[in-house]
């Protein structure tokens, strides 16, 4: 496992549109996925402490996202002949665990990851309803363990202000997480 953190957020960089089977069965687009006040493209996987760890919660403020008219989207890039816990059968398994309220996108080309420059799991990128960058900073302080339930829900608050203003906090805290398993 290696441990690599988010770069600063680049404000008013474009969101790139892409085309990826879902685990339902359909293809997706950025363009399925927006909603009327923001999008969040979130790169995550089924095998990384990081994730694990936050699966909750990031299933929890997703969904208060979408009241406020913020759709998500999640995309798996990493490449599961070496991770099969992150095959598509079981990126099924775990989002039908957990219930994910967002589509769950295979990168199988790892194309997209490296087109919007996403390093490591979870990375979340933040758009506003004009697609442009906003909020490129962690869910809350979990780390390979859930934060404690009182602590701030910094991905939630940030695209709250994104959904309300069209623009993101200024002050951003990297997410950290596992780096993203290319292909060889």
């Amino acid at each position: 496992m290696v441990l690599m953190e988010t770069p600063v957020c680049n404000f008013g960089e474009k969101a790139i549109d892409f085309r990826l089977p879902g685990i339902d069965g359909n293809e997706w687009s950025l363009t399925d996925c927006m909603g009327a006040n923001g999008t969040l493209v979130m790169f995550i996987c089924n095998h990384c402490p990081y994730v694990q760890a936050i699966q909750t919660r990031l299933v929890d403020d997703t969904l208060k996202l979408i009241d406020h008219g913020i759709n998500c989207v999640a995309i798996m890039s990493n490449d599961p002949a070496d991770y099969p816990e992150d095959s598509f059968a079981n990126m099924q398994k775990i989002a039908h665990e957990f219930n994910y309220p967002f589509p769950y996108l295979f990168d199988e080309t790892q194309d997209v990851a490296r087109s919007y420059g996403a390093i490591c799991t979870p990375d979340f990128f933040g758009y506003n309803n004009a697609l442009e960058l906003q909020y490129r900073g962690r869910l809350d302080n979990s780390g390979i363990k859930p934060a404690a339930a009182e602590s701030k829900r910094e991905l939630l608050a940030a695209m709250t202000l994104i959904a309300d203003t069209g623009q993101g906090p200024r002050t951003q805290v990297p997410s950290i997480g596992c780096s993203i398993k290319w292909k060889k």
